[in-house]
């Protein structure tokens, strides 16, 4: 993690953490589900885990409340740093909306390319998510877990770059289905997520490639909840493999998320991303998440 990111998270903890009481007055009518139960902001900005997006609506409203996030992430690997921003309301705990911007920096890459060190190749997601079927705190008594059905649309700002390493477009809309279940009395959290895209290296290198077809993708996470403020997890999700350039392969995770409040939590991990390009890439991954 940068010391710039490690100092920012420390000062919005302690600002966070000066203002608790006043923060919870303020916000008690939109508090309603569990800690943890929205999970977290995912690289694409949906509610879930840090991969992949899980059937819960964002933030901490329940029916008939409205919650909402902001989020701030930051990857490094061996030879690049993505960072992954924006926000997401939910609205009566049955439909999501988000925004979410993806900066991937070549750092010296870049400038083995001749696009110059530090160059950026950014993307914004759009989101919108839709609770279909069962709740996944509630219904305890209940084998049927909860389905929501989402789509996350996608404009990456570096279109001539992408097209030029093979990608057919630069702008695509992956569609998803996926379904949560919460065992509260083990503290066990299951989910799968099936997402058909075109996406290559999750939009960062455009849409399209060898074909111009969607491709079927499984995504999965399990999450152990430790005690009420603290859950340890892992993920995995698979990505085409559609750029004549470069391999692509599955990304992982293990993962550590702390509910320091309703309002405030944090998220580090292990991730593999898999191959980028020149080789796999793995590192850090650092979340932080401020919410109602």
């Amino acid at each position: 993690m940068k010391p710039s990111l490690l100092g920012a998270l420390l000062a919005l903890s302690l600002l966070t953490g000066a203002s608790t009481a006043r923060a919870e007055s303020i916000f008690t009518y939109t508090s309603a589900k569990l800690l943890l139960t929205g999970g977290v902001s995912q690289v694409e900005g949906s509610a879930g885990g840090g991969l992949t997006p899980w059937a819960v609506i964002g933030g901490y409203g329940s029916q008939n409340q409205t919650g909402g996030n902001i989020y701030y992430t930051n990857v490094a690997t061996q030879d690049y740093r993505v960072t992954s921003y924006g926000a997401l309301v939910g609205i009566h705990d049955r439909v999501e909306v988000s925004y979410a911007r993806q900066d991937f920096d070549l750092q010296k890459i870049g400038g083995a390319l001749g696009l110059g060190d530090g160059y950026t190749i950014s993307q914004d997601t759009l989101g919108v998510k839709v609770k279909v079927l069962g709740d996944a705190v509630l219904e305890q008594d209940s084998w049927l877990p909860q389905i929501a059905v989402g789509a996350q649309f996608k404009t990456n700002r570096n279109g001539a770059l992408v097209k030029a390493l093979g990608a057919r477009e630069d702008s695509g809309t992956d569609y998803y289905v996926s379904a949560t279940k919460l065992f509260l009395s083990r503290g066990l959290l299951l989910n799968a997520t099936l997402r058909a895209t075109k996406a290559n290296q999750f939009g960062i290198l455009g849409y399209g490639g060898i074909d111009d077809d969607y491709h079927l993708q499984f995504e999965g996470s399990v999450a152990y909840l430790i005690n009420r403020k603290l859950a340890i997890g892992a993920e995995v999700r698979t990505k085409p493999d559609n750029l004549a350039v470069a391999k692509e392969g599955a990304a992982v995770d293990a993962f550590l998320a702390y509910a320091v409040s309703k309002h405030l939590s944090a998220t580090l991990a292990y991730a593999d991303l898999g191959n980028i390009v020149t080789r796999r890439q793995s590192g850090l991954y650092a979340s932080l998440q401020v919410g109602f």
